[in-house]
């Protein structure tokens, strides 16, 4: 078999091509991404005031850090919400899914409906649920009200304030119910009507053939959940400003 090489000079100039295109993209990481992220680690070890230069402190930082009991509620409540908001979320995006995978008349408005919260800014959804969650006279609290359930202090009782926080998050997961909404779309039919000629009910044909081929879509979910997760503070400090003099509370 002959083997057919490409011209030395000719992957010279693609490879020089292929790294002048990929200039820009290389730039904004090393000034966006790659430059702050390793002066950031350098000042952690430093003292920096608003002026002067940055005196070298070392791991000063960090021991205060670790000793300071505001730093581990803010831990505890991370990981609180991290480990109850990713499964939830991950399943009620994964329920929507599905509803909005039935071919029914107008389905394309459904899908819009479902995903348009996620496209709203964070600060606006932000303020619109400080008021449904308001503890005087919050929409939510009328409509428990309506049915004769308990009215919450949402957003000034320690043990409601995370609850609360996860129903407005949880409100934007019109986005994962698109990603697997596409996951469903790979699923072929031809397997369906295979495991309903051998039986297989909806349960069966949900664990056995939709499950495996979503599995993927789930752990990139699960992925990008954590990290979003962890990286929460716009939502909690905003109903914080509204309910307390300074943000954190309550406790």
């Amino acid at each position: 078999m002959i083997k057919v090489t490409r011209p030395r000079s000719n992957r010279a100039r693609t490879s020089a091509a292929g790294t002048i295109f990929s200039l820009p993209w290389l730039l904004g990481l090393v000034v966006f991404s790659a430059g702050p992220i390793l002066a950031s680690l350098y000042f952690s070890f430093t003292n920096q005031g608003a002026f002067g230069p940055a005196a070298w402190v070392g791991f000063n930082n960090y021991r205060e850090l670790l000793r300071d009991p505001v730093f581990h509620q803010a831990v505890w409540n991370t990981l609180y919400l991290t480990g109850i908001g990713v499964p939830v979320s991950i399943g009620l995006a994964l329920l929507i899914a599905l509803a909005l995978n039935f071919p029914i008349h107008g389905q394309p408005v459904y899908r819009a409906v479902a995903y348009l919260p996620a496209i709203v800014p964070v600060i606006t959804i932000s303020y619109v649920w400080e008021w449904i969650l308001n503890d005087q006279g919050g929409y939510l609290n009328k409509l428990l009200g309506l049915v004769d359930l308990p009215q919450p202090a949402w957003l000034s009782d320690p043990s409601w304030i995370k609850p609360g926080l996860l129903l407005l998050i949880l409100w934007t997961v019109g986005a994962s119910a698109i990603i697997y909404l596409a996951g469903l779309r790979q699923v072929s039919q031809s397997l369906y009507e295979a495991a309903a000629v051998d039986g297989c009910g909806a349960w069966r044909r949900f664990r056995y053939v939709t499950w495996p081929v979503l599995s993927p879509v789930t752990l990139f979910l699960v992925i990008v959940g954590c990290i979003s997760f962890l990286q929460l503070f716009t939502q909690p400090y905003i109903l914080a400003q509204g309910t307390v003099a300074s943000a954190g509370a309550p406790a």
